[in-house]
């Protein structure tokens, strides 16, 4: 009997772009089941820039992975290895950067449907600010300059994403506005520095870097307002470096 792949992706708060400590990113790693798990990093909203690719080879060459990177402001791939190349992958992991032109460029090279694909068949999707709005059904975003509701996204999670969440100024106020207003579905709020994992829908498991940093769940409410619920995210925790050994 054929085993189904679990459906699962990730919304993150931080990683190798923003903080140094790695956690989040070492989170990631752990949910893959294999020795050295395939990552490749999408820029795609950021338009390939070659300084956040570096950051990224910069931080996964040195753990347990074999990194790698699809490029698509300078293709390289036609489409038959295209398809090949994402579906080989562990763990896609999309970067930040504009939410709305990622989505475009995305569908112009048919990226969008080889995301589903891959998600069908286990692979780990994840990613920051846009990397994480783009897997749900809408999103907030700065894509426009304003923040803004926008009502697209892939479509694999159910609901709305709102990254930045109470970290920088008015991303709380105007997601809530939105949600409030039906102008957006219900959906989560990350907060810098926090990691939330969903299996098949659900919220599996989610994390925190810093201790005062939730996931929320944000839903509307009675007369116009919205009801927001912060989720218990698990600390995580550098591992101990073994202490050395005294020499006498």
């Amino acid at each position: 009997m054929a085993v189904i792949p679990e459906r699962r992706l990730a919304l993150l708060g931080g990683g190798f772009s923003t903080d140094d400590d790695g956690l989040l990113d070492d989170w990631v790693l752990d949910q893959v089941p294999v020795p050295r798990p395939r990552v490749c990093f999408v820029p795609t909203a950021s338009g390939d820039a070659p300084a956040y690719i570096e950051r990224f080879f910069g931080a996964f060459r040195s753990r347990s992975c074999e990194p790698g990177v699809l490029r698509l402001f300078r293709r390289e791939l036609d489409d038959d290895a295209l398809r090949t190349f994402l579906l080989s992958q562990d763990v896609i992991y999309a970067g930040g950067g504009s939410t709305a032109n990622m989505l475009a460029v995305w569908r112009a090279h048919g990226v969008d449907r080889l995301l589903r694909e891959a998600f069908d068949r286990g692979t780990l999707l994840c990613g920051i600010s846009a990397g994480a709005n783009c897997w749900a059904e809408a999103s907030h975003t700065d894509s426009f300059g304003p923040l803004t509701p926008l009502p697209d996204g892939l479509g694999l999670l159910s609901g709305s994403v709102c990254p930045h969440y109470g970290s920088e100024p008015g991303w709380r106020s105007s997601y809530q506005a939105a949600v409030a207003h039906r102008a957006l579905p219900a959906g989560w709020a990350v907060e810098d520095g926090v990691g939330a994992l969903f299996t098949g829908g659900l919220l599996t498991d989610s994390v925190t870097r810093t201790p005062q940093a939730r996931l929320y769940r944000v839903e509307p409410g009675e007369e116009g307002g919205v009801e927001e619920q912060a989720m218990q995210c698990r600390l995580l925790v550098a591992p101990q470096q073994p202490a050395s050994r005294m020499k006498w």
